[in-house]
């Protein structure tokens, strides 16, 4: 059954007209939110601990910066945008004390629900709202008078105008210019780390490090195997996204289409379906969530050995030397950037 779909006739702005939203974090999604609810009339207070350094981010923007605390009492509807695994803390010390009732609490990802990391009370609006890019894109086009797709889920209902506030945040944030999509907690979460682990973040790294990998053993350049496998990448992919893989194709020559059609099964095939069958009874189940948890708690040392091995790979080094050629290519600060609260 295909999902519902929402546009800008189904959702009113006006929901949110009258009350405070306190978006808690000022990261990635949450400043994108507040910027876009704000310059659409709703009145936006951002709520942080003490020393974080986005206070004076958000200052700057002219929000009204409180403690967390303090911005979960003054609000009617929170948006908690914090990273997945520091909900729990922040939940539990500045968020549930001060809920009610007459409050809602609004996610970008089910992690931290349909997980159970914080359990609320029964008595309140638990919606989502769930763009389908990063913030700076949700940021980026509804200046530019567009909007990121977005989901929305309904997990708790007892006001019966949960699905009404979700529809009028994502209206808020220009997601409704593109289509909004009606899912549930459940199903964004685990499509959600199935995509990013199988194919669109750790499928796609691990097979362009294989690739560059097989290349260079085999005696050709590093910077011929960088251009074969990463580079011309974003071309593909730039197809896909605009007419699907059979759009893609009919771009390409007729010497890559048949190695697509003909060679591309061999590598990834049914063994690899059945690891990426695995990998999704594994989210189903919990036991990624409690991995994922069990290294947070201590102290995400395997983590980051990963990441810094990552990092190390001789496609990290060839690849920068050979962008440093290419001024048209955008550069982005990877250090110290990561959203946090």
């Amino acid at each position: 059954m295909s999902a519902k779909i929402y546009t800008e006739k189904d959702a009113d702005l006006q929901v949110l007209s009258d009350r405070t939203v306190a978006v808690i974090g000022f990261g990635s999604q949450g400043h994108a939110h507040a910027l876009n609810l704000k310059e659409g009339g709703i009145r936006v207070i951002i709520g942080l601990y003490p020393e974080s350094r986005s206070r004076v981010v958000a200052k700057d923007f002219g929000f009204e910066v409180c403690d967390t605390a303090e911005a979960v009492r003054k609000a009617d509807i929170l948006f908690i945008a914090v990273p997945d695994l520091k909900i729990a803390d922040v939940y539990e010390k500045d968020i549930s004390p001060h809920l009610n009732s007459h409050k809602t609490l609004l996610f970008s990802h089910g992690f931290a629900i349909h997980f159970r990391t914080i359990v609320p009370e029964e008595n309140m609006d638990i919606v989502m709202v769930a763009p389908k890019g990063p913030g700076h894109l949700v940021r980026q086009l509804f200046v530019e008078g567009k909007g990121v797709p977005a989901l929305i889920a309904v997990y708790q209902d007892p006001s019966k105008h949960a699905r009404s506030v979700a529809l009028a945040w994502a209206k808020g944030i220009g997601s409704t210019r593109a289509g909004v999509f009606e899912t549930t907690f459940k199903e964004e979460t685990e499509t959600d780390l199935f995509g990013e682990q199988t194919v669109l973040c750790g499928g796609v790294s691990a097979l362009i490090q294989k690739g560059y990998e097989t290349l260079v053993e085999a005696g050709y350049q590093p910077e011929m195997a960088y251009f074969e496998v990463l580079h011309e990448l974003k071309l593909i992919v730039d197809l896909i996204n605009e007419s699907g893989i059979s759009g893609m194709r009919f771009s390409i020559s007729e010497t890559a289409k048949y190695g697509d059609i003909t060679i591309g099964p061999k590598i990834i095939d049914t063994s690899v379906k059945e690891r990426m069958q695995a990998a999704l009874k594994d989210i189903q189940n919990g036991k990624f969530a409690n991995d994922w948890i069990h290294e947070y708690k201590s102290g995400l040392r395997r983590y980051r050995a990963l990441l810094a091995a990552g990092e190390e790979h001789p496609i990290e080094k060839v690849g920068s030397r050979l962008r440093s050629l290419m001024p048209w290519i955008k550069r982005r600060n990877t250090k110290g950037t990561q959203a946090s609260y």
